[in-house]
């Protein structure tokens, strides 16, 4: 197994990897709608709304991606957590939009609260 990281991407925030490459698959961790550090060393914050909550996970995601010499093409499988169901066509139009015409498998579980207040959560598992 082998440990990818991104410094473009969300850092940990708990005992976890970005992602973890075993047997030709890259498992990705949770991402959440937070916004770049940008290098400026103070701590992240999340997007505002919904819609850039998506996009900077996907964000992250693809950052992650990129890092172990992949794409979103690559992804098999998302696991998309939303906090309230209603905020899903913006969640979905996001998600849209990143893909193109990519279409992974998806699970879409709606959860209710989210760590740190987020709106949206994204994790997935590509071929690497």
């Amino acid at each position: 197994m082998d440990i990818v990281f991104s410094p473009r991407a969300t850092p940990p925030a708990g005992h976890y990897s970005q992602a973890v490459r075993a047997n030709g698959f890259l498992f990705v961790s949770g991402q959440l709608g937070f916004l770049s550090r940008h290098g400026s060393g103070a701590p992240a914050r999340l997007a505002d709304g919904i819609a850039a909550q998506t996009e900077a996970a996907l964000a992250s995601l693809g950052a992650i991606l990129e890092a172990a010499g992949a794409g979103p093409g690559a992804v098999a499988s998302v696991t998309v957590y939303v906090a309230d169901i209603a905020h899903w066509p913006e969640v979905n139009r996001a998600y849209e939009r990143y893909f193109g015409a990519h279409r992974p498998a998806r699970t879409v579980v709606p959860c209710g609260a989210l760590h740190y207040g987020a709106l949206v959560e994204i994790s997935a598992i590509a071929v690497a």
